[in-house]
């Protein structure tokens, strides 16, 4: 059988991109979760390579149908890596079919921790708060600059990373696994950390009404609680969702729940 040793082209790498970056949670199961999309990306790439080799054909897409779960944007990072070591599969190159099985399981747990670090915890909070803040007294510009933004955004990190990914190939593995994902991790969750702090001290907005006696005259709380600690009430409210979320387990939606119910009690009582 004919086997062509033609490398990938702009336009055939760009496909297989497009297809897992705009497809990759439109079909998931428990079973495999992400994994229908992989194959699907493939599909153009097992016409050109194997069209007349179905065993081989049949093999690429039952080892791209297994388990599979990572961020998607910053996910991928893997599948350029993985497109760089099937193009070297079926021109003929010396890698073994099982690698890009192992490249991605041992991948997708390190980048989904880098990814949510980034993508869910300072990209999304950021764009979020300017969208909020353009959406104050009614305005539709807020959810439009969130919308466009965040497609922006996420398009280009998703497509420089397969990029990236093809070009670097396995040497990419050396800065994604071990210490170096610890503390590009690490350093993101810190980042990230800081992002969600300072979004929460200038967004939330709680002061309490209580006043306390100061000899024959009295000052208000809230004047008291700045001066030693300002936005207390605002962290306190944050931590609290952390702990219903973190130990109580409970879903997002409660939390809000809980959360109203606690600032309408407080209005209705006059300690808000």
């Amino acid at each position: 059988m004919e086997q062509t040793t033609k490398r990938l082209s702009k336009k055939e790498l760009r496909q297989i991109w497009k297809r897992w970056g705009f497809t990759h949670l439109s079909s998931m199961s428990y079973e495999k979760l992400q994994a229908h999309a992989w194959a699907y990306s493939y599909l153009p790439f097992a016409e050109k390579y194997y069209k007349n080799d179905p065993e081989k054909k049949k093999r690429l897409l039952m080892r791209h149908s297994m388990f599979y779960n990572t961020e998607p944007q910053t996910g991928q990072l893997i599948n350029g890596i993985v497109a760089s070591l099937e193009e070297e599969i079926a021109i003929g190159g010396d890698v073994p079919e099982e690698m890009p099985i192992n490249i991605k399981t041992t991948l997708m747990g390190p980048l989904a921790g880098i990814g949510d670090s980034i993508i869910q915890g300072i990209i999304v909070p950021i764009l979020l708060s300017i969208g909020m803040g353009l959406a104050s007294g009614g305005n539709a510009l807020g959810p439009i600059f969130y919308i466009l933004s965040y497609g922006v955004v996420g398009v280009l990190i998703s497509y420089l990373a397969f990029m990236n990914g093809y070009k670097l190939g396995v040497n990419a593995i050396d800065v994604i696994i071990g210490e170096n994902a610890k503390r590009i991790t690490d350093a993101f969750n810190i980042l990230g950390v800081m992002v969600v702090g300072g979004l929460a001290a200038s967004n939330i907005a709680l002061v309490t009404k209580l006043k306390i006696p100061m000899g024959e005259e009295v000052q208000a709380l809230q004047d008291v609680l700045d001066g030693i600690f300002p936005k207390v009430l605002p962290l306190a409210m944050v931590l609290l969702a952390w702990y219903l979320l973190t130990s109580k387990q409970l879903t997002a939606t409660k939390v809000i729940l809980v959360l109203t119910v606690i600032s309408a009690i407080g209005v209705a009582v006059g300690v808000f």
